[in-house]
């Protein structure tokens, strides 16, 4: 009986839950945002104006 206890599932915090998710999402944005930059570079180098123009209006939306 005390194993089943062991393996019962945990309340779950709800502010922890929040925490989380909001260093997950940060996380996950500030890379998006060194991919972009790095995609910018690479376009720079190549010249390509289209690609460029496009990856500065998504870095402004996510910025």
């Amino acid at each position: 009986m005390e194993n089943n206890l062991l393996n019962a599932p945990q309340p779950v915090n709800v502010m922890d839950s929040l925490f989380a998710e909001m260093v997950l999402d940060k996380a996950l944005l500030d890379f998006r945002k060194d991919q972009i930059l790095k995609e910018i570079d690479q376009t720079l180098q190549v010249r390509d104006k289209g690609k460029f123009l496009r990856l500065i209006e998504e870095l402004k939306i996510i910025s």
